[in-house]
């Protein structure tokens, strides 16, 4: 097998495309012959050495958290694929960036068969923290008004459209060229934060999705009706800020759920949900990551494992 190792924290350009034996499947795991991986902002955030103290790791490592491809292999006791079957899933915070990987089965699901293999590969992480922070931590409601910062993004395009597959009224913030994309995906209000402030123009929501941070979530208290929730993967919301606009903030990690991501996998089977990507190889991990680190990619990146 190939895959993309890191030998020191720092920057892509400290990436090797290596050859490696290929892994074991060890109990309730399952080899995957890789199709595609996708690109996440974890995955920079972990090479920088940012996240070493409280998820270390023994390099060199495989960057990578979410995959598709095909079973190859059963480890022990592993009885809910079969060999052959085409799966998707957040594998694991590393080791995506292979074209081979082996997965514990609970983190996978069947992959949709609408669904193209490099599509699928950007699914998992994102749809997982869409639904985890929309359906778990803000349990939004039909005709509720959600607000959705960083909306063209992975996580911001999913969030979008399984609010208003909810039933919600979706607002979300974006740079002018994504505004037609998200309209599609349907945002009832599109708002270009380079040219206006949102806070100017939107009336009281139930629900925000920061996935900005900073000053974009503190400005967000001020749109929020008492009551509300502010729900964010990507900083801690202020307590006091919270309790000043009587609001709720809440933060969290993506948990990887497999029978989640089957409940997930029914919507893009029946068309409810769509996922744009941008494909590049797996030996040009460097540029995907580097474009990623830049957070200005609409849908998903994802690397060909063929490639």
């Amino acid at each position: 097998m190939k895959a993309i190792r890191v030998a020191q924290y720092g920057q892509p350009e400290d990436f090797m495309f290596e050859n490696m034996p290929s892994p074991v499947p060890g109990k309730g795991e399952v080899l995957i012959e890789v199709a595609g991986s996708g690109v996440n902002p974890i995955d920079w955030k972990v090479l920088s050495g940012a996240m070493k103290a409280f998820i270390p790791l023994q390099l060199p490592y495989t960057p990578g958290v979410e995959v598709a491809g095909r079973v190859a292999a059963l480890g022990e006791d592993a009885s809910r694929f079969s060999v052959g079957d085409e799966v998707f899933g957040f594998i694991d915070i590393v080791g995506g960036y292979a074209t081979e990987v082996v997965a514990s089965e609970d983190r996978l699901a069947h992959r949709p068969s609408r669904l193209p293999a490099l599509h699928a590969s950007g699914v998992p992480a994102v749809a997982l923290t869409a639904w985890q922070a929309l359906h778990e931590h803000a349990r939004i409601k039909a005709g509720q008004r959600v607000l959705i910062h960083g909306a063209a993004g992975g996580v911001g395009s999913m969030a979008v459209q399984m609010a208003r597959i909810t039933g919600a009224i979706v607002i979300a913030t974006a740079s002018d060229h994504n505004h037609g994309y998200l309209r599609e995906l349907g945002a009832s209000q599109v708002i270009d934060y380079n040219e206006m402030r949102f806070e100017a123009l939107v009336e009281p929501v139930d629900v925000v999705l920061d996935l900005v941070g900073g000053d974009t979530q503190t400005r967000s208290w001020s749109v929020l009706k008492p009551g509300g929730v502010l729900v964010s993967p990507v900083s801690p919301p202020d307590p006091q800020q919270a309790e000043a606009a009587g609001a709720t903030g809440k933060h969290f990690a993506t948990r990887s759920d497999g029978a989640q991501l089957q409940g997930i996998a029914a919507l893009f089977e029946n068309g409810e949900l769509a996922i744009e990507v941008e494909v590049l190889p797996l030996s040009q991990a460097e540029s995907a990551l580097r474009k990623s680190w830049g957070r200005h990619t609409r849908g998903k990146l994802v690397l060909d494992a063929s490639l």
